[in-house]
């Protein structure tokens, strides 16, 4: 797996996402999101380093219900799982941040 450039066409659903096994990373935000677009190099860079990571991104908004599952308020959220459970959460985080969250994924 690696980085995702291009945000999800359709939406999976809470069960899909709990139901994947493995390490996953799920991204909220948007296209047009200026704190999205500043992280995506980062992200991009810290990703290749741990390949074996799936990367997911949604394109949130209001009401839609996986991001509301996450309790998503602002953009970028970064879900850290593995197996379906949440380890990490991080909102506008920064390289130290997305780091400790990817370290999580692997006890």
């Amino acid at each position: 797996m690696a980085f995702t450039a291009e945000y999800a066409d359709v939406e999976p659903t809470r069960a899909e996402i709990d139901a994947t096994p493995g390490p996953l990373l799920v991204e909220f935000g948007a296209p047009w999101c200026g704190h999205c677009i500043g992280i995506q190099n980062t992200l991009a860079d810290l990703m290749a380093r741990f390949p074996q990571v799936e990367h997911i991104k949604i394109y949130d908004g209001r009401g839609q219900p996986l991001g509301r599952s996450f309790r998503v308020k602002l953009w970028p959220t970064l879900a850290f799982l593995l197996d379906g459970k949440l380890l990490h959460r991080a909102v506008r985080p920064d390289e130290a941040e997305i780091l400790t969250g990817l370290c999580a994924l692997f006890p």
